[in-house]
């Protein structure tokens, strides 16, 4: 699966020197003509060109060429976006680990993992979203329903009801707009603790377009969950923080399928 990420870069310098410098040196005091040396800088250019951009995907690679590149410990990532990145080499090399997918890093704030982890999961769930949309219709869905519950869109002035597949976005849009508000998470290192209680209402939300997927697409969430595990993960992480209380869990577990409590419970359910 292809991940949208934050640009990585690395400065490539010249060392005075240096022996590709030393080489162009030689050669052109052997009597090189002027198309031979301007060739010989075109050469060199290009070997700066591709140590500058070996952490990034050029234009027209292949997808099995994506992201080829060794993994990184975290703390040589000099980069703003440092978490965000080491968390998605992780996810590239093995969505599947989610206990290390999970882990807080040694020596970094657990709210900050947590916020990463969030706008991931966001991201992640845009390809979700993309692969109910052939089925995920106005006439197919015309209310938000996960089982027996029913859910208000709460984007609204006043929440009211909204088609599935619009539920489904604008729960989405409404989650990445609040953890990309500047006010209320103005830093990359730090949470303000007003804001953490935000976590807990994304995350109730993020919850909803699982259930509506696994209840009524049943198809399409075992095959995008096989690819990506993004609700295993989802699900552990939430628990692990404590952001979703057991009883709003109506996914039931692979082992206890046919016995959840949750069956023939019928619920209307708001915005909040």
């Amino acid at each position: 699966m292809m991940l949208m990420e934050a640009q990585e870069q690395e400065t490539f310098r010249h060392v005075r020197g240096s022996p590709t410098l030393q080489d162009s040196s030689k050669e052109s005091s052997h009597g090189f003509s002027s198309a031979e040396k301007s060739a010989q800088i075109d050469t060199s250019s290009a070997a700066v060109s591709t140590a500058t951009h070996r952490l990034r995907n050029l234009p027209g690679t292949k997808e099995e060429k994506l992201y080829q590149w060794p993994q990184r410990p975290l703390e040589s990532i000099e980069s703003a976006f440092a978490l965000r990145e080491y968390l998605q080499a992780l996810i590239r090399q093995d969505p599947h680990n989610i206990e290390l997918l999970i882990t807080l890093p040694a020596g970094q704030d657990e709210n900050c993992w947590l916020y990463e982890h969030l706008c991931q999961i966001c991201l992640e769930l845009n390809y979700l979203i993309v692969h109910l949309e052939p089925e995920c219709t106005p006439e197919g869905c015309p209310e938000m329903r996960a089982e027996e519950w029913k859910y208000y869109c709460a984007t609204h002035p006043t929440p009211r009801e909204c088609c599935a597949i619009d539920y489904l976005t604008h729960t989405l849009d409404g989650a990445s707009a609040l953890l990309n508000n500047v006010k209320s998470f103005p830093s990359r290192i730090s949470v303000p603790e007003g804001s953490v209680k935000n976590f807990q209402s994304i995350a109730r939300r993020l919850y909803r377009i699982f259930a509506h997927a696994y209840f009524h697409h049943r198809d399409v969430f075992d095959a995008f969950e096989a690819e990506t595990s993004l609700y295993e993960r989802f699900l552990k992480l939430s628990r692990a923080q404590q952001l979703i209380t057991e009883k709003l869990i109506i996914i039931p577990s692979p082992l206890h399928e046919e016995n959840s409590a949750h069956v023939g419970s019928r619920q209307v359910l708001g915005g909040m």
